[in-house]
């Protein structure tokens, strides 16, 4: 049940590496940034990856909560304040497929997110521990549209069920997460 940011970018700095068309590098760069950024807290970094071209628009597909789909430069740090607030940047999207073109860079794999306790409690989740981290896990598909300078114009995010149903049985221990190296 571990969860390793690192594995988030495994597979975007090994396409970077034998990448050679510039347009997808610069937008591989713009999204390993934005991943790093998100692992690290880092608001001001994530929003230095978002278009300033285009107003960026996040798509939570699978959700009517418009908080999880902000518009707009103000809404989307909004967004990444509370959820850097709210104790839950601990995540992992291992990403098992990468596509990238002159427009989109795509990614899919299994999402992890170490979820605090008491922040579950308030969701209405019974946990038993309120100073633990639970496991929030689901097939997820990021679809990440880029402006003709290379930045994210929004995130549209496709979730493969509920993850957390049986989130209380999935209470991770110490050495569950992992550091993040090099955000």
């Amino acid at each position: 049940m571990k969860i390793d940011p690192n594995n988030t970018w495994r597979k975007v700095e090994e396409r970077l590496k034998r990448e050679t068309d510039p347009k997808r590098r610069r937008n591989l760069e713009t999204v390993l940034a934005h991943m790093k950024a998100e692992a690290a807290g880092d608001l001001d970094g994530l929003m230095a990856t978002l278009s300033t071209r285009e107003v960026p628009h996040y798509h939570a597909y699978g959700t009517d909560d418009p908080i999880l789909s902000p518009r707009g430069h103000d809404a989307v740090r909004q967004f990444y304040s509370t959820f850097v607030a709210s104790g839950a940047v601990k995540l992992e999207l291992d990403v098992h497929r990468l596509v990238a073109d002159e427009d989109f860079v795509i990614t899919e794999g299994l999402m992890k997110i170490a979820y605090p306790g008491n922040l579950l409690r308030l969701m209405g989740h019974a946990v038993d521990d309120p100073g633990a981290f639970y496991l929030f896990q689901t097939p997820m598909c990021v679809i990440w549209p880029m402006d003709a300078d290379g930045k994210v114009i929004g995130e549209d995010t496709y979730n493969g069920g509920d993850g957390f149903v049986g989130i209380a049985e999935r209470k991770l221990g110490p050495g569950d997460i992992v550091a993040v190296k090099g955000a």
